[in-house]
């Protein structure tokens, strides 16, 4: 089968979306699939014989919130001058998000220049939902979308941390909800990483039941695994995730910290995140003075992370919402045990009880308590680590997630015939 696989940014730092595209394009092509993938800055390392179709992009946005000088691109500032180019230009500057609608249509246009040599059996996004995979599948090609969850949801959990009402209205306008309800309900088909995000882009974006399937995201557990020798730093605690993103719930787990400090207990809590001058998060630190608890990491690569992981008593995902929780599955495969939170798909993520502890969401005394009970009770993170290994290798697998996904493939394909 010859697939083409969309990612608007396709590097393993992006989060979730980078992670995905490197596994599931290696697997596809270990059982002997020709695989494309197309895809915008910052760009990903990919397996071997995937060939790769670097789209440009101007990456405003990350220059703007970076405060980056000079807002035009340096090394050709004419460059700006396609429209394109212009478009995403005027859009960062109102605040919008226009990376997402760019590469949709540097896809289509890619993609139909390649067609008289190379035509694809289906194409496959990975959370764009842009109108250019309309224009796409008006090519004639079938196009199927993986939804991780739907963006109106990232829209309320800022909107519940956001404080004043000017940066609230900026908070909806970034995103392009609208536009990706009306794209998902008109492809050949609909991938989500659990089954409460299948519920929610239902309910959202009113995609129909017929079209949907849920397929689990895999964990590398050659790569993820507790390293031996590596010894624990007593009363540690990691999270992993990009704290501006306020689905992470960033603040309620700092609200944690800030009851456990004033109960004499003072864990230390790495963040695997790289974060700049005037975040909520280091704001947070400060106002909670919590400066001597907190560290952050940077980006790390692989080994790094696997070693932050095997440091660790505890790992946390304090998320107001997760369309599946890699995190969290990641620190199992450590034998990490995890405090999460009941939200979204973290309880088909995290065995209540066996392999961590479930908390109901935006609650920091009930974070608070679980971290508490897990740093006093070594016995208890010893066996919820060890099951949470065993779990993760018997219910999340890369292999067993490309299988599945070519399935998927096979009917939009049978279905078009």
């Amino acid at each position: 089968m010859k697939i083409c696989l969309l990612c608007y940014r396709g590097n393993k730092y992006c989060g979730g979306q980078g992670i995905y595209l490197y596994y599931l394009s290696r697997e596809l092509q270990r059982m002997g699939h020709e695989v494309d993938v197309m895809v915008g800055p910052p760009y990903p390392d990919i397996a071997d014989d995937i060939r790769v179709h670097k789209l440009e992009s101007l990456n405003l946005y990350d220059r703007l919130i970076e405060g980056k000088k000079g807002f035009l691109p340096q090394d050709n500032p004419l460059h700006i001058l396609t429209p394109l180019n212009l478009f995403e230009l005027a859009a960062t500057s109102l605040g919008m998000f226009p990376e997402i609608g760019t590469f949709s249509i540097r896809a289509y246009l890619r993609i139909r220049q390649l067609l008289p040599h190379h035509r694809f059996d289906i194409v496959h996004d990975n959370q764009c939902l842009a109108y250019g995979l309309l224009q796409i599948r008006a090519l004639g090609l079938p196009v199927v979308a993986t939804i991780h969850h739907p963006l109106p949801i990232d829209t309320k959990a800022d909107l519940a941390q956001t404080p004043s009402t000017g940066k609230k209205i900026r908070r909806i306008v970034f995103y392009p909800p609208f536009m990706q309800g009306i794209v998902a309900r008109r492809l050949d088909g609909v991938i989500t990483d659990s089954e409460s995000s299948a519920q929610e882009i239902r309910r959202i974006f009113k995609v129909p039941p017929s079209k949907m399937r849920t397929v689990y995201l895999g964990v590398d557990t050659d790569v993820f695994r507790k390293m031996d020798g590596h010894k624990q730093e007593s009363n540690s605690l990691i999270m992993v995730g990009r704290t501006e993103d306020r689905k992470k719930g960033i603040v309620y787990l700092l609200q944690a910290l800030r009851l456990l400090k004033g109960d004499g207990l003072r864990p230390k809590l790495t963040i695997v995140d790289q974060v700049n001058s005037g975040s909520l998060a280091l704001e947070l630190i400060k106002k909670y003075e919590l400066q001597d608890m907190v560290s952050f990491t940077g980006r790390l690569t692989t080994e790094e992370l696997v070693s932050q992981y095997s440091a660790a008593d505890v790992a946390i995902t304090p998320s107001v919402y997760e369309g599946f929780g890699l995190p969290a599955a990641e620190a199992m495969a450590c034998e990490v045990p995890v405090i999460a939170t009941s939200a979204g798909a973290l309880p088909e993520v995290v065995s209540q009880g066996e392999t961590g502890i479930l908390v109901p969401p935006q609650d920091p005394h009930a974070l608070a308590s679980a971290i508490k009970r897990f740093l006093e009770d070594e016995s208890l993170r010893r066996r919820m680590g060890g099951e949470g290994r065993r779990w993760v290798e018997k219910h999340f697998s890369w292999p067993e997630a490309a299988r599945n996904m070519l399935q998927v493939y096979e009917e939009v394909l049978s279905q078009r015939r």
